[in-house]
């Protein structure tokens, strides 16, 4: 399992180590600047005319820039350093002057003077950073609890779009976090520079596996400072669950296993305008290894479901998790689904509201403890949160995802999974997972469909908690679709083939399956 910290937990577990004088600025910087080095080897590009800009801010973070730059000019680097900021790491600056690397002082261009200076100044800037082979973003770090300010906004705004009209575009490394993100939360409130590499010192950032900011981060590189068993005493604000994760809670049948010990679920899916959504759903659940689907709907989706998976049951009957909402429409159904989510409160068994049913849902104080996955994409979710007197666009959601999927578990006590190319979990008992395993070919008609069923399957299948089994889907929903897709088109029949192969595979990998 991956963790992520806030910024708190990191200087809490730093302390001790810099109270005892470590040298942690050096190590760290050392390690970036052998990150930059072979980032740009593996290019092609190395040498002694190998060019890097450092963009320096204030504070510890600056310092490890500049630090960096010192060991990359030792190594015959022709290193610049930009300082954009007017209070930076003296000894930082001292040891990067000493090795050689070239300072440009560039704070007070950005104060919006039109004097020769200025323009010079900004023009030598643009200059530098087109020649360089890497930047180096050390302009600030895990302080920012907000949109970057003056000059750095102006610096991170000029750069942008000059490397975007780059033929060749510098790699770009980022020093702890990609500049202008909330460590402890992934939001981004300004201008940030995409990072190709983060290389981020100590612990796991929370920030670097939350979106928006995760899509910001590139390839993460946690430099290890001795600081793990320190961070490990404490609550991560974050967790992704990996595949050996995943390969652990996934069940697997043995010699006594029956039908109904693998798991019932019932779903309630699909209409006569939507009777796609219904068999994407059972396709989801069968192909994740439950015992039995059953299958309640009206009777022309019925027969196209039976159809197409002549083993699901038409019908109610004894369930361990219902899925209910994909597809859903008219008042038949609606009315069957809210039956169906008050029985499943009172059964005590696993319930995945997705789409149609989200409006449908009990009071909190049914759902409180109960083992309940909402299943919203972000424009759902803003609807969710309005209909309980939380006023939010979809924009807002999408700018901090995990700060409103947790707003929504205040408000309605059950676990919700918010779609999106990172998905969010927030479980009723306070974690917060995010997965990052899927495509952007994901992102197709009744994707949500499939992981509907594929969670209620979990569902039915484990005990595990609510939380960890919703992130658990998400990763195998969206291995699945890696595997599907190949890099190409797919459908979300498609991801539903590949669930075996994904939960194959996963198990393989952790010496779960016999012979």
């Amino acid at each position: 399992m991956i963790r992520g910290y806030d910024a708190d937990a990191v200087r809490a577990a730093e302390a001790p180590a810099l109270a005892a004088g470590v040298p942690l600025m050096q190590r760290a910087a050392h390690a970036l600047a052998l990150t930059v080095v072979r980032e740009l080897a593996a290019r092609g590009v190395g040498g002694t005319g190998t060019r890097v800009l450092v963009l320096v801010g204030g504070g510890n973070n600056g310092g490890d820039g500049l630090y960096a730059a010192a060991y990359l000019a030792r190594r015959g680097v022709r290193a610049t350093v930009a300082l954009l900021h007017r209070d930076v790491h003296a000894e930082g600056l001292q040891a990067a002057r000493t090795a050689g690397a070239q300072v440009l002082a560039l704070a007070e261009a950005f104060d919006g003077a039109e004097d020769g200076g200025a323009a010079g100044a900004l023009a030598e800037l643009d200059r530098r950073a087109t020649d360089a082979d890497a930047w180096v973003d050390a302009l600030a770090g895990i302080g920012v609890s907000g949109a970057l300010r003056e000059p750095l906004a102006g610096a991170v705004s000029r750069l942008i779009p000059l490397r975007e009209g780059l033929a060749v575009k510098p790699l770009v490394v980022a020093v702890d976090t990609p500049s202008g993100i909330r460590a402890g939360s992934g939001a981004v409130a300004g201008p940030v520079l995409r990072a190709d590499v983060t290389v981020t010192m100590g612990g796991m950032k929370a920030g670097l596996l939350l979106p928006p900011a995760a899509r910001y981060a590139g390839r993460v590189q946690v430099v290890e400072l001795g600081l793990e068993e320190a961070l490990l005493a404490g609550e991560p604000t974050v967790s992704r669950l990996t595949g050996v994760d995943v390969a652990d809670l996934w069940p697997v049948p043995d010699d006594v296993t029956h039908k109904y010990t693998r798991g019932v679920v019932g779903i309630v899916a699909g209409s006569a305008d939507y009777p796609g959504a219904a068999v994407l759903a059972t396709s989801g659940a069968l192909r994740a290894g439950c015992g039995m689907v059953r299958y309640v709907g009206p009777p022309e989706v019925t027969r196209l479901v039976i159809a197409r998976h002549p083993e699901v049951v038409p019908g109610t009957g004894r369930v361990q998790a219902w899925v209910a909402g994909p597809g859903l429409h008219g008042d038949d159904q609606r009315a069957t689904a809210r039956a169906v989510m008050a029985r499943a409160v009172a059964d005590g068994v696993g319930m995945v509201c997705d789409a149609g049913a989200l409006d449908l849902l009990p009071g909190r104080e049914d759902l409180t403890g109960a083992r309940i996955v909402l299943t919203p994409h972000a424009g759902e979710l803003a609807s969710l949160l309005s209909a309980h007197g939380q006023d939010v666009e979809r924009a807002e959601v999408e700018a901090d995802p995990a700060r409103w999927a947790r707003r929504a578990v205040e408000l309605t006590g059950a676990t919700v999974l918010l779609k999106g190319a990172v998905t969010v979990v927030a479980g009723a008992d306070g974690t917060l997972f995010s997965q990052d395993d899927g495509t952007g070919w994901l992102a197709t008609a009744g994707s949500g469909d499939v992981l509907a069923g594929l969670l209620g399957a979990l569902l039915a299948q484990t005990d595990a908690p609510a939380a960890v089994a919703a992130a658990a889907a998400a990763l195998v929903h969206g291995r699945s679709g890696r595997l599907a897709s190949g890099g190409g088109p797919i459908t979300a029949m498609d991801v539903a083939d590949a669930l075996p192969a994904t939960v194959r595979d996963l198990l393989r990998t952790a010496g779960r399956l016999k012979g």
